[in-house]
């Protein structure tokens, strides 16, 4: 719809680059507008109460936006470092459970028993075995300082 003179009502009047500057600034000390501050601005920038109003309240909303996106991608690359260690740590306990059994199947062997020890005992302890223990200790102790154990394995 046109007015009298002939320009359109809806025509947006765009802000000067130092008019903006002059926005942002006051909207970095204070992101509310009060009537006040909306009246001295409007007076200092030549624009209408409503304009500084409503630039006001889409730079709110802008903001809001920009906090959101940037909090969306800290969570993003958090959740990134978790699943990370989540793998690494998954990858250490089955290099863990490898190791356990290939050591039992070690003790299996150096106690002179006829076959290695099968996977349904690797995570339990059995009373009455404190011998196996003992030797187990002695042969993990054996395997470690000549070199073949993990101490010198890197889980990454």
């Amino acid at each position: 719809m046109e007015n009298p003179q002939g320009q359109s009502r809806n025509k947006k009047k765009r802000l000067t680059q130092d008019q903006v500057r002059q926005l942002e600034k006051c909207f970095t000390l204070n992101n509310k507008l009060d009537p006040d501050l909306k009246l001295q601005l409007s007076n200092t920038l030549g624009l209408p109460q409503r304009q500084v109003a409503v630039w006001f309240q889409n730079k709110r909303a802008r903001s809001k936006t920009q906090s959101l996106e940037l909090q969306y991608c800290n969570l993003q690359s958090k959740l990134e470092a978790v699943l990370s260690d989540k793998a690494k740590l998954e990858h250490k306990v089955q290099f863990l459970q490898d190791e356990l059994k290939r050591s039992r199947n070690q003790l299996a062997l150096f106690t002179h028993q006829d076959s290695p020890v099968d996977d349904s005992n690797l995570g339990s302890c059995e009373e009455g075995h404190d011998n196996q223990v003992v030797v187990f200790d002695e042969l993990y102790d054996c395997f470690v300082t000549s070199g073949h154990g993990s101490s010198s394995t890197s889980w990454v």
